[in-house]
């Protein structure tokens, strides 16, 4: 009996975990004690950029908020090559 790999057939159905950024911020221990209900935290990223698209910490792709129903989802508008920037990485734009 020979195997013969049948392309990605083999691997459709491997859980993978998709994770959106919406931002980051660093913050000081005290400050993050600090926090309690309606504190607002600052986040890097402005409303008109684009979020992170990650899977299993690899950008893979850039997309935008958007509502399906009573549910936040995610409408991709970029797909991101090899030569992408790792998430610690400065984003576009970011001073």
């Amino acid at each position: 009996m020979t195997f013969t790999p049948r392309g990605f057939d083999l691997i459709k159905d491997v859980d993978v975990r998709l994770t959106v950024e919406l931002g980051r911020t660093d913050m000081k221990l005290k400050d993050v004690l600090g926090l309690s209900t309606d504190s607002v935290v600052v986040l890097d990223r402005m409303t008109d950029e684009l979020l992170d698209v990650m899977v299993n910490g690899k950008l893979i792709a850039r997309g935008e908020v958007v509502t399906q129903g009573d549910r936040f989802g995610l409408r991709i508008v970029e797909l991101v090559g090899q030569d992408a920037m790792a998430p610690d990485e400065p984003r576009r734009g970011a001073a």
